[in-house]
């Protein structure tokens, strides 16, 4: 009993710090937001090919699907 307080202490400690986070975006910072550089993948086009040319070079089924071989039979 006397270990729980300093935990449930801490965990209500961190949890009143999280609030501090939880706010709107106001309508006039949506256009910042918005911006392709604040997406979690800026050019998904790049990133695609990028895994293409990987996954052909290696000759190897990554984590983006099933591909052939090396010599480029899919």
């Amino acid at each position: 009993m006397i270990r729980a307080r300093p935990t449930a202490l801490l965990l209500g400690l961190l949890w009143l710090a999280t609030l501090g986070a939880c706010g709107g975006v106001k309508p006039y910072e949506r256009g910042l937001l918005a911006k392709p550089k604040m997406q979690v993948d800026p050019s998904p086009e790049a990133t695609l090919l990028q895994n293409h040319v990987y996954d052909y070079r290696e000759g190897s089924a990554g984590a983006t699907g099933a591909v052939g071989g090396g010599c480029g039979c899919n």
